[in-house]
Parts: structure tokens; sequence; C-alpha cells
């Protein structure tokens, strides 16, 4: 089985995106966040993937800019995009009443970035943030607290890790509901796409994403069909990320890397398992 690849680190940096919205993007697995300005209170959604990346965006929107940060709204509770936490003692956490679940189960966890949030929820709610209105609905796919944030007044929905770019990573999820969710998330008809790494996408990435799902799934269903379990592994772990892209869609590195270790979990956890023996007994019929 191969090795996982290295940490991905990307380049710091922020931007405007839209009217009162700043996109930081930090140097750990390129997580974002996203800041939403109401003069010079901020609501951020996402907190960066490291505590290093966390205080280079406390110093830009504290120091230098003099803004306070009143509330930190997680997308999920996963330790790469929760690290700021522990730096915004004062501002208010919002997060999915299953936080626990996601934060308990994940691969990497820091203990240190758990906040325990003051406000959840089940389903959905608004909050109105100076010029925006987010929209936070609960959009269970990479992991069972996922939310979507819908802002129509930005035209734009961050996705969290529902996306991976271009692709999607499986880790321990279900590729349904992966699918589901961002199913969901095209329905919003937003213009952009907030991913959790990387940046901000056209929301033609999320037809993208849904490309390359079901062509992973094709390939793996396909390979096991016609081959012994041993054999069949090594052909999955040799899937190359270009049989899975959509049209005219270039991997960047980010993305490659991803797809590796999707192909890693997918043979150490019988990913597409079930979607094999319906398959075959479909053909049996």
């Amino acid at each position: 089985m191969m090795a996982l690849p290295q940490r991905s680190v990307a380049v710091m940096r922020f931007e405007e995106i839209a009217p009162q919205v700043l996109m930081f993007v930090g140097h750990d697995h390129a997580s974002v966040a996203t800041a939403f300005l109401d003069g010079d209170d901020v609501l951020l959604v996402d907190a960066l993937g490291s505590e290093e990346d966390a205080r280079w965006m406390q110093r830009v929107l504290c120091a230098e800019m003099g803004k306070t940060v009143r509330i930190v709204a997680a997308t999920h509770f996963m330790s790469d995009h929760i690290a700021g936490l522990p730096l915004f003692a004062d501002a208010m956490t919002i997060a999915h009443r299953n936080h626990r679940h996601t934060f308990l189960s994940q691969n990497r966890r820091v203990d240190a970035f758990y906040r325990e949030p003051q406000v959840v929820f089940d389903s959905a709610m608004r909050i109105r943030w100076g010029r925006h209105e987010l929209r936070f609905l609960h959009n269970p796919g990479k992991t069972m607290d996922h939310l979507s944030v819908d802002v129509p007044t930005a035209d734009l929905v961050c996705a969290g890790d529902n996306i991976v770019g271009n692709i999607v990573y499986l880790s321990k999820a279900d590729p349904v509901q992966i699918r589901a969710a961002i199913g969901r998330i095209k329905q919003f008809g937003r213009g952009a796409v907030i991913g959790g790494h990387m940046g901000r996408f056209p929301a033609v990435a999320l037809d993208n994403a849904i490309h390359y799902l079901d062509r992973l799934k094709e390939a793996v269903v396909r390979i096991r069909s016609d081959a012994a379990v041993q054999e069949a592994d090594h052909r999955v772990a040799a899937i190359a990320i270009e049989a899975c892209l959509a049209p005219g869609v270039e991997s960047t590195a980010f993305e490659r890397e991803w797809h590796q270790r999707n192909l890693e979990v997918i043979v150490a956890q019988s990913i597409f398992a079930l979607d094999s023996a319906i398959a075959a007994r479909q053909a049996r019929a």
C-alpha cells in the first residue's frame, strides 16, 4: 500500500471576495476561513488549520485592521478548520449539534483546538450580519455535522469539505451522502463556492466534484467486478485522477494529493464494496 503523501501546505493569503467579505487561506492544508465584516465586528466561518495560521489571521484582522471577532461558526468540527477557536476566546462559537461526533471521529484530532460551542442547532438558522444575511443549513456529507452557509447577498456559499476543489475527499464518509450534500449546495444557485480548502471556485466546481465522484465509483466497481481481491486493490490504487476528472478540468497538486488519499481509503475501508456487490447481483439477475 502506498505511503500517504506529505502534508498539504500553501502560501498564506487573503483577499476581498465580495463587499465586506474577506477570504483567508492558510499555510497548513490550504484551509480556508471566511470573514464577514459589520463595521469593526467580524463573523468568521471556520478558523484555519494551525495555530500559526490562526495567529496570522488574528494579526491581520485585529492588530492591522482594528477588527474584533465576535462570532466563529464552524462548517464542521475538524481540527484543520477550528485552530483559531482558542485565540478568539471572547467570540461566540456556533456549530451543529453533532459537532462532537465529528471531532472525536477524525484522523488527526488536536484537542487543544476544541472549544465547546455556545450555540448549537439541528437544521437551519439565519444571522443578519451587516449588509449580509448568512443562512446556515445542516448538510451532512463529508461529516455528520457539516453545515453549508448560503450568503445570497454576496452570491456565494461556504461548502466546507463537501468538496475539495473539483473533486471530493471520501475519508470515512458515505459517498452517497457526499453526493447528496453537493446536490443540496447546487440548489442555492450561487455563483461562487468557498471550499474548506484552497479557496473560491466557480459554481461549476460542484458539477465537477459530482463527476469525479461518479467516475471514481464506476472505476472501482468495474475493477472489483472482474478481478480477485488482491489484484483489485492493486488496480484501484493505480486509478489516475485524469480518468475521473470532468472534461476540460486540469488537476492541481492539492487535488492530486487528495485523490491519492482517496485511493488509500477506498482500499483500506472497502469503500464502494456495497455498490460492487449490488452491481454483481444485478448482473446475475
